[in-house]
């Protein structure tokens, strides 16, 4: 499946500044990071499953907000882009 993920980690605090680091982290386990807190993610249904998990447990529910879009199958294949190209392909090797 192709997922887009954004995310918004509160960092005023020392404590938001770690979670901002473990959530990306995460993001960069699964994703491609196009644009700071945006990844573009192409997973199984059980990698989402654990990618959920992960980011439930270190987000701060009453402070952070993670968006995750459904994308239509293969819709990763067909962006548009202005400015500065694509540097990797999503469904390209992930380099951990």
């Amino acid at each position: 499946m192709d997922l887009l993920l954004t995310y918004d980690v509160e960092t005023v605090t020392k404590a938001g500044q770690a979670r901002l680091r473990r959530v990306a982290k995460i993001c960069e386990a699964y994703g491609h990071r196009v644009q700071k807190s945006v990844f573009e993610i192409v997973c199984r249904d059980a990698d989402k499953l654990r990618l959920v998990a992960a980011l439930n447990d270190v987000i701060d529910h009453q402070r952070d907000t993670v968006r995750i879009y459904r994308l239509p199958a293969q819709a990763l294949d067909d962006v548009e882009h202005l400015g500065i190209p694509r540097q990797v392909d999503p469904r390209g090797p992930l380099v951990i």
